[in-house]
């Protein structure tokens, strides 16, 4: 980790962006007046998460979806109502 003050930092930008790209420098903290202010990381990109929807397509919906009320409350041990 390295911490560099604004001005140094502001003038050896691409560098710095390199030394990460490159993983030669982890973090990079630029500091104000001698005290810590803001960090510089490699970009990673968010893993993309699984989302609704993962199953479009897979199955169908029937044209009436009350129609089987009475099995799946059977299933979940409810009776019929």
């Amino acid at each position: 980790m390295s911490m560099l003050n604004i001005y140094e930092a502001k003038t050896q930008l691409s560098k710095l962006v390199d030394q990460l790209e490159r993983e030669e420098e982890r973090e990079i903290v630029i500091a104000r007046n001698g005290r810590p202010a803001a960090r510089l990381l490699k970009w990673v990109p968010p893993r993309p998460e699984k989302r609704i929807g993962v199953a479009k397509g897979q199955f169908q919906i029937p044209a009436d979806i009350d129609l089987c009320n009475d099995e799946v409350a059977s299933l979940f041990g409810l009776g019929s109502k």
